[in-house]
């Protein structure tokens, strides 16, 4: 005889996110499931990945992206819930480099970018195409004046974490990712923050996906409150609203 259904277990709510959220997404999943009982499981992958596996039907709860474009899209796209996306977080945008590196460089118009890469190495970033984190670095340093001079000595990665990873492991003496990332890394240093205004604000709307299962919305509320929140802050996210 089949057990009740209240001792069967829940069926997990399905997250895709932005790679960026790897580590702050997971404790809050760990948090939301010891105080409801509610498994969570994550996807994290460029929001580009995510949100195109969404359009091609993969099966999603909730979409949290690095950036509003993507979740535009399948806003167009009648994917998501009525009434259920918000302006989760925001961020910092970093330039990086290897722990024992000793590059110094101050972030400004014109600051010598090419000439601390030297002659035959490359800057990791997200690919531009697809990644936000990509979008933003090119946008920050087409403001700054130096984009040209390296646009043709790009690493380009499949998500922001792979990016990191290239100048965690050494591969790439500079690289461009969000400050949260940074900070969750300890083979890398910050070597400086890029002004806010040189790129458009970085923020990760998180939405409901059309026909998730019932417990979506529980989950997406909770992301908004102050116990997620202050998971967040803890990983330098800004929360928003």
């Amino acid at each position: 005889m089949a057990p009740p259904l209240a001792a069967q277990p829940r069926e997990p709510l399905t997250v895709f996110a932005a790679a960026s959220l790897t580590d702050a997404l997971q404790m809050v999943g760990r948090a939301y499931t010891q105080r409801t009982g509610q498994p969570v499981r994550f996807s994290f992958a460029s929001s580009g990945t995510g949100a195109r596996q969404i359009e091609a039907g993969a099966r999603a709860d909730l979409f949290v992206s690095a950036e509003p474009s993507w979740m535009d899209q399948l806003q167009k796209g009648e994917r998501l819930q009525p009434g259920a996306r918000r302006d989760l977080l925001g961020g910092r945008l970093a330039l990086v480099a290897p722990r024992a590196s000793r590059v110094s460089l101050r972030i400004r118009p014109g600051f010598p970018l090419a000439t601390a890469l030297g002659d035959r190495n490359r800057l990791a970033v997200g690919d531009p195409r697809s990644v936000p984190a990509g979008r933003y670095a090119q946008a920050a340093l087409t403001r700054l004046g130096v984009w040209t001079s390296v646009a043709d000595r790009l690493a380009p990665a499949q998500d922001v974490r792979a990016a990191l990873s290239y100048v965690a492991r050494g591969e790439a003496p500079l690289g461009i990712v969000y400050e949260t990332d940074a900070v969750a890394e300890p083979a890398v240093r910050i070597v400086g923050l890029f002004p806010a205004a040189s790129h458009p604000p970085i923020i990760y709307p998180a939405a409901v996906i059309r026909g998730a299962k019932p417990g979506a919305v529980a989950f997406y509320r909770f992301l908004g409150g102050a116990e997620a929140r202050a998971i967040f802050r803890r990983y330098r996210f800004r929360p928003l609203g």
